[in-house]
Order: structure tokens, then sequence, then C-alpha cells
């Protein structure tokens, strides 16, 4: 008998089955509208196909539960086409494409550890630290008067991301940036 698990069981990084295919919960929110039933709102990426869909399930809803090993990797390089990572304790390497890296890749430097879920055997995604600190690579200067209050500016970094961040950064600064959701400035460092 498989292992089951209902909507108030969710949490990021779970993998569920819903009509045969193996999904992972990206985000989740329980919804209780005015009328009716509570609702759990997800946002949920196929291991198979990379696609992504936002689906509403019904509070106590259960689905079938994937085992899924969480192993630390350690990112070593894009090769253009696909990700080459490397367990740290047996120094094997393994190859990822751009489909299975997703949004990850937006944040993955040299030598960073991250870690790689596995599901029968076949990695099948990569969640990275909470944080990662990088250099401002380009940001217009601050405009006198605007210092006061919170003035964003996009600044763009050493990886290519462009986030918005405070007017008192400067070219060169090292930020604490915040990599779930596309990136979201924390601190300089």
């Amino acid at each position: 008998m498989a292992e089951t698990v209902d909507t108030a069981g969710f949490r990021n990084g779970l993998h569920i089955k819903i009509d045969g295919a193996v999904w992972r919960i990206i985000s989740f929110q329980h919804h209780k509208p005015g009328k009716g039933g509570a609702v759990m709102r997800t946002k949920l990426r196929n291991i198979e196909t990379g696609s992504t869909v936002d689906k509403t399930f019904r509070a106590g809803e259960k689905f079938e539960r994937i085992r899924t090993e969480q192993r630390t990797a350690t990112f070593l390089y894009h090769d253009g086409t696909d990700y080459v990572f490397m367990d740290p304790e047996t120094f094997d390497q393994m190859t990822l494409t751009e489909k299975v890296v997703d949004d990850a890749a937006t944040f993955l430097t040299d030598n960073m550890s991250v870690q790689m879920f596995i599901v029968d055997g076949e990695p099948a995604g990569v969640e990275l630290p909470t944080t990662v600190e990088l250099k401002v690579a380009e940001t217009q200067p601050a405009v006198r008067g605007d210092t006061v209050g919170n003035v964003q500016k996009p600044a763009t970094l050493e990886n290519g991301a462009v986030i918005q961040v405070p007017a008192f950064v400067t070219e060169g600064d090292t930020l604490k940036v915040d990599t779930r959701e596309g990136g979201r400035y924390v601190s300089r460092v």
C-alpha cells in the first residue's frame, strides 16, 4: 500500500503523484473563503516535463506520497546545455538538464553546495541555499534626494540576474540575496 499525504501535510519540496504523474510542491497556501470549505492553493512542477501549474485542492484531499531522497551536491559547471554536479562523498558526477535545474540556474555559482532531490534513483530537482552572496556588476548611481525612504533601483549581479536594490547600493558591493521567488535583496555584506 502506497503512503498517502493529505493537504495538511503539504510542504515545499514534497513530491506527490497526481493522475499518474509525479509533481513537486513549489509553494502552497491555505485559504478559507467566506463560503464553503477551506482549500489549499498550490504551485506544482512536473518533474518529467518541467512544466509549472497552479492547482487548488479541497482541504483534506489525499494523494500518494512519493519517497524522495535528498543529497548534498556541489555545483561544478554549466557546459552550455547541461549542469554538472558532484557528490562530495563519492565524487560521482551527475549531469542535469536545464529543464530539471529550472529557476535554480539563476543563482548557481561555482562550488555552491545545494540539495538535490532524487526520485527513483534519478535527479529530479535542485534546492538552493536560502541566501547567496553575489557582487553587484552594474547599477546606476544614487540620485541626490532619493536616499530618503524606500527608493529601489535595478542592479545586475555578477551572475547576470537583475534584482531591485536600495538606492545606496553601488557597483562592487557584495549583497546577500534571497534565492526564493526570483531573488530579493536582503542586505549588504
